[in-house]
């Protein structure tokens, strides 16, 4: 009996944790190694025949991870722009930069300098 009992509180932590481990959830961020200059400098093209306007704010300063407020106008990429999953993201000019924003999340993905 006191195997049977020990064997199934055993067995209860085991799948504890593994209910725990797989609840853990992680966040993909792409890098900055999966966007090229030229791209960075389509998006600056494209915006200006758009006439898509700058969002001006100089103490908002984009980093990657960086969640953008609600404030600033997201745009569809560019057809030009070949990645994989060009649905997933969505750019923007901040202080007349260009910074690409996953659109689920509105966090930064990219920014060139």
């Amino acid at each position: 009996m006191r195997r049977s009992l020990l064997s199934i509180v055993a067995a209860s932590a085991l799948l504890t944790g593994a209910s725990l481990a797989s609840a853990q959830t992680t966040t993909t961020t792409t890098t900055s190694s999966s966007w090229s200059s030229d791209q960075g400098q389509m998006i600056r093209q494209y915006s200006t025949t758009k006439n898509y306007q700058s969002f001006s704010e100089p103490s908002l300063q984009p980093q990657v991870g960086m969640e953008l407020p609600s404030t600033v106008q997201l745009y569809s990429l560019p057809e030009t722009i070949q990645i994989q999953e060009p649905q997933r993201y969505s750019y923007t000019i901040i202080n007349n930069e260009p910074v690409v924003v996953e659109r689920t999340t509105r966090r930064v993905v990219h920014t060139w300098p």
